[in-house]
């Protein structure tokens, strides 16, 4: 069984290595989908994966790597990206 959120992630969370962060923790807990930044300042990412992987994944987007401030975190259910690894995407 999967589980598939959409998260964004709002505060100083742009030019402190959160893209690529979110990429290192969704690759160790064998995650899939993507993350990518949005053009009004957020980070947003879609993953898949083992549900307790995927909510651990969720609760350290609360606090992010050591340079960033995170203000919230929104996780919503979303579509399964499938297979494929982890990817960091180009800004939407």
């Amino acid at each position: 069984m999967r589980k598939a959120v959409r998260i964004v992630v709002t505060g100083r969370v742009q030019g402190v290595w959160y893209r690529g962060w979110t990429v290192e923790q969704a690759a160790g807990r064998g995650l899939d989908g993507w993350v990518r930044n949005r053009s009004d300042g957020s980070v947003e990412a879609v993953v898949a994966g083992d549900p307790a992987e995927v909510d651990a994944l969720v609760e350290a987007c609360r606090s992010g790597p050591p340079a960033a401030r995170v203000m919230d975190v929104v996780a919503e259910p979303a579509d399964d990206p499938g297979p494929g690894g982890f990817a960091q995407l180009p800004t939407a």
